[in-house]
């Protein structure tokens, strides 16, 4: 799963043409503009929101009595992890009912009420879509493994054991990363990628494929606007299952994603369901080349909107990263998509560690100047921006320094292998420090009360002591805080249709230290300049930028750019939005 953008303009009309008095321009009746391309996505994590009851868990009514805050951010849609019944091996990743609500989070009627909330504030609720796999306490995998004769039998993957044992697949939860687990019941082989209480759909069977739309059916209904399909370019298998090459597990995507019918079972989705509905989609995964993900999203082959690549997010390594590296993978899918497709944007979410920990710099010194930069980057780019929840305030990794701190099923299993192989321990807790998903799974820090005001009782995680100095009520009240610098950049892109549609041109490309690039369209020019280092560095910007007028800048004062070389000197993790003459 990696990373990309997107798109490009039809010059039919100008901005100048428009309204921009603090309200986003309308242009849903202009050739290739859409609401899902102009929305600003934010993903709530329910378990870690807010929580009501002081049960520790976040739930549905934490997330209505903040929704003014959401609205308050500037954006036009939420993203909502999986809030249905699941025994939360994998924090609701592993569903046993598609149609109900987690008892943790709620019920139903709180559900209804969250989406009337959110649509009177003329905001839209994605939901995630699990069905890669499911939970093994759903009733169909209860079933499943009842009999070799169930009718439920061939909705999962199963390998009998007297013809041996199957081929090996490769795990990316189970402790020993064995894909395949033995069921005495039936004596049979179950397939699972991710943990073994979430076995693996089988998609070739079209009652499955029905029972899946049927599902998406009844979502939609309630008038929800997205779905966001997870681990969706898994769901394909070559249902032989011949032997992999020994060490295929390094790049176990090559052989996983985009195999078999995908295309076949999305399209019949889009049929079925997607086409039928006034509803966004988006992949978790662009598959392993871009004619891979232009499958996915391009217009003319009636799949997906947008897919969610990774290959930007994985830049980031504990050892450090290139900035040259990274301006190389992100002007590499804007080029693939400039004439067509359309991606998403991003750089965290609820498998990624903090925002700031691992892009920027959360020593105090540098924290909220490279949290306020990051989000610049993000919304200053082509593609739907996705944003997570506590990046806008600058939320930092955890700081956990024991196993007992973290919940995570992927970290506790590889734990537990390395303690029982003789791994090193110490080089692994060091590692997941930095890397762990629990890094941004901990309690949103709403204020300097106990729990960081998240809950009155004993949180399901430990919160980061840092929630005392970085929260949301001490940001409110600060004008240059990292939050309210979130706010003025999700108007910013509001109010400027170029940093949607427009073009986007590297600036300055073999800087090792500055990201810079121009952003033109819609009768608009922006160049935009970002210090990624912790000390002052130069940036050559063009020529006719001289006069250019800045519109944001994460430093109270900007350096001038300099005339006679058209040269620019920024400070640590400044970043600065220029509007250039037309």
């Amino acid at each position: 799963m990696k990373q990309r953008f997107l798109f490009r303009l039809s010059f039919l009309f100008v901005l100048s043409a428009l309204k921009s008095n603090g309200q986003q321009a309308t242009v849903e009746n202009a050739p290739d503009h859409k609401w899902w391309k102009e929305a600003i996505v934010y993903q709530v994590y329910p378990r870690s929101f807010k929580d009501s009851d002081g049960d520790g868990v976040g739930d549905l009514k934490g997330i209505i009595s903040k929704l003014d805050y959401i609205k308050s951010l500037g954006v036009d849609a939420v993203w909502l992890n999986p809030i249905y019944s699941s025994p939360n091996d994998d924090n609701g990743y592993d569903v046993s009912d598609y149609r109900a609500i987690m008892k943790e989070f709620g019920t139903m009627e709180d559900f209804d009420a969250l989406l009337k909330g959110l649509h009177e504030r003329g905001i839209r609720l994605i939901m995630d879509l699990v069905v890669n796999h499911s939970s093994d306490e759903h009733e169909w995998f209860k079933q499943s493994r009842s009999s070799r004769t169930s009718p439920y039998r061939d909705y999962y993957h199963w390998w009998n054991a007297e013809n041996g044992k199957p081929p090996y697949r490769y795990s990316l939860f189970d402790v020993a990363h064995d894909a395949w687990r033995y069921d005495s019941l039936t004596n049979a082989y179950y397939l699972h990628y991710f943990s073994r209480k979430q076995p693996d759909l089988n998609w070739e069977n079209p009652k499955l494929r029905q029972e899946v739309y049927g599902i998406m059916k009844f979502w939609a209904g309630k008038g929800i606007d997205g779905f966001r399909l997870d681990a969706f370019q898994f769901v394909a298998k070559d249902t032989t299952f011949p032997e992999f090459p020994k060490g295929f597990e390094k790049n176990f995507t090559h052989y996983y994603a985009m195999q078999g019918n995908l295309h076949g079972y999305l399209q019949e989705m889009n049929k079925e369901v997607l086409s039928k509905y006034n509803v966004m989609s988006v992949a978790e995964g662009a598959g392993n080349s871009f004619t891979d993900a232009h499958n996915l999203v391009d217009e003319d082959r009636h799949e997906l909107n947008m897919a969610y690549a990774f290959e930007g997010v994985d830049v980031a390594k504990p050892e450090g990263y290139s900035l040259l590296h990274m301006k190389e993978v992100f002007s590499r899918w804007d080029s693939a998509f400039a004439q067509k497709g359309w991606l998403s944007i991003f750089l965290a979410n609820h498998d990624q560690a903090r925002l700031v920990s691992r892009f920027g710099n959360d020593a105090p010194a540098f924290r909220e100047a490279s949290a306020k930069m990051l989000a610049t980057f993000v919304l200053t780019m082509r593609g739907t921006p996705y944003w997570y929840n506590g990046d806008e305030l600058g939320m930092t990794n955890a700081g956990f320094t024991k196993i007992d701190d973290y919940k995570d099923v992927q970290t506790l299993n590889e734990y537990r292998r390395i303690t029982s192989t003789g791994g090193d321990v110490t080089a692994y807790l060091k590692q997941i420090a930095f890397s762990s998903r629990d890094n941004s799974r901990t309690p949103f820090q709403w204020d300097n009360t106990a729990n960081s005001g998240f809950t009155y009782g004993k949180p399901w995680i430990n919160i980061p002591s840092n929630y005392k100095t970085i929260n949301a009520a001490a940001q409110e009240k600060d004008p240059a805080s990292v939050l309210n610098y979130f706010r003025k950049l999700t108007k910013l892109r509001k109010e400027n249709l170029s940093l949607v549609y427009g073009k986007y041109t590297l600036v300055d490309k073999a800087n090792p230290t500055v990201y810079a690039y121009l952003r033109e369209g819609e009768g608009q020019r922006f160049l935009i300049v970002m210090n990624f280092s912790a000390g002052n560095a130069g940036v050559a910007v063009p020529g006719n930028a001289t006069n250019a007028e800045v519109v944001l800048s994460n430093y109270r004062e900007v350096a001038a750019i300099e005339k006679k070389n058209s040269s620019l000197t920024l400070k640590p993790y400044q970043a600065v939005v220029f509007k250039l003459k037309p």
